[in-house]
């Protein structure tokens, strides 16, 4: 008998996002080695969706997996503020009993958000499962630095409080980086119960990798151009304002520069407006957002990808994804020296590492890879090699075999 993962997730496919992609690369490598994994989204799927308005299909095949989906409550209080929280645990808790009465799995697996493992820890005290909860980042930081809560606030606290509730009642913990570790490791969680799951990327996918799309290089005005480039979200923690604000003083030292940003988000207004007001308008190129099935295609025309995200408490302790992903397409990359950079990238051998914040560092970083165009297949090689070494999917998902057999025991 086979190992059975019960996933409880607040979203996923066909919804489009970092955690998706996670979730999905978690789901292919636990299949790859024998384990049934079963799919429960939270009530959250339906809010995100283009139809948030009516009641999910309780089941539904998406690209080859099988999500069970939760119903939003239409009680009247699950719509205040709070309370919307509580709505969603007691909707998700009724669902998953269903589900795992059903299933009869050998671990609940809950994911950020907090929200998730409170509906899990009570399902798996009434069934007598084991639940391991899986923190992604810490969610009252994320929505800090959205702006949707205010830092030190009562729902940032609220939130802080919930998350150590469920580290201390979880069997046990996972996280996806060292940083976010030894933040919970500093909130009195033994560390023997905490293991790092890294972000990872699939590097087989990117052999082989076909040449720039010389018509999509054209029609954005990118021929002939040395091009930086980001691809991603625009939250002001990433520093793109910044990144523009660099822009002339790069310029100055390399004509041919041109910046492609490709993505969109709350902060694209204020980015083209900042262009404008710089009269740089001619050398930032927004593409928009774009089909996640042509996102290669947009890293095949960037030089070198920077990311100049600022330093704050999310970007210090959380490890993004989109550097692993370049790096194993053999891009060229210049990162700020926030910790989940530093976590990764290691400063002239797999990129190029400058002060976080500062406008001139940033631009220095850029020109001085440039002008040395000699190191560029040596940094290649090195960021590809450390992708395929040590942030492959397989052997970051083979991590969980310890910790479930540890809790559910070997399987006859």
């Amino acid at each position: 008998m086979s190992m059975r993962i019960l996933h409880i997730l607040d979203h996923s496919a066909p919804l489009h996002s970092g955690y998706t992609f996670r979730t999905l690369a978690i789901l292919n490598q636990q299949r790859e080695l024998g384990w049934q994994t079963i799919h429960l989204t939270s009530a959250k799927q339906s809010a995100y969706s283009a139809g948030a308005g009516n009641d999910p299909a309780p089941e539904q095949e998406i690209d080859g997996w099988h999500f069970f989906r939760t119903a939003p409550l239409r009680q009247w209080w699950a719509r205040l503020p709070l309370l919307r929280q509580v709505g969603v645990i007691a909707g998700l808790y009724h669902r998953l009993l269903q589900v795992a009465r059903n299933a009869r799995p050998h671990i609940l697996h809950a994911h950020s958000p907090a929200l998730n493992a409170v509906a899990a820890l009570r399902v798996g005290r009434a069934l007598g499962i084991p639940v391991v909860y899986e923190i992604r980042a810490f969610w009252e930081d994320a929505a800090a630095d959205h702006g949707t809560s205010k830092a030190g606030g009562l729902r940032y606290r609220l939130t802080r409080a919930l998350e150590n509730h469920v580290l201390q009642r979880a069997d046990a913990v996972t996280t996806i980086c060292e940083g976010l570790r030894a933040d919970i490791v500093a909130r009195g969680i033994p560390a023997a119960k905490v293991t790092v799951i890294p972000n990872a990327v699939d590097s087989g996918r990117f052999r082989g990798s076909a040449p720039p799309d010389a018509l999509l290089a054209h029609s954005l005005g990118l021929t002939g151009h040395l091009v930086l480039g980001f691809i991603g979200s625009f939250y002001p923690y990433e520093g793109l304002a910044l990144l523009i604000r660099a822009l002339p003083r790069m310029l100055a030292a390399v004509p041919s520069l041109q910046l492609l940003l490709v993505g969109g988000g709350p902060q694209e207004d204020e980015l083209k407006a900042l262009a404008v007001a710089l009269r740089l308008e001619r050398r930032v190129t927004f593409a928009g957002r774009v089909p996640h099935d042509r996102v290669d295609d947009y890293y095949r025309l960037v030089d070198i990808l920077v990311y100049p995200r600022l330093p704050m408490r999310l970007t210090e302790l959380v490890t993004p994804l989109k550097p692993l992903e370049a790096m194993a397409q053999g891009r060229l990359i210049v990162a700020s020296d926030v910790g989940g950079h530093r976590e990764m990238i290691e400063h002239g051998k797999t990129g190029v590492l400058f002060q976080a914040g500062d406008a001139n560092a940033l631009a220095d970083g850029v020109i001085g890879l440039v002008r040395q165009v000699h190191a560029w297949p040596a940094l290649r090689a090195r960021a590809r090699a450390y992708v395929e070494n040590e942030r492959s999917w397989r052997g970051s998902v083979a991590r969980y075999r310890d910790i479930y057999q540890r809790l559910a025991g070997p399987r006859p």
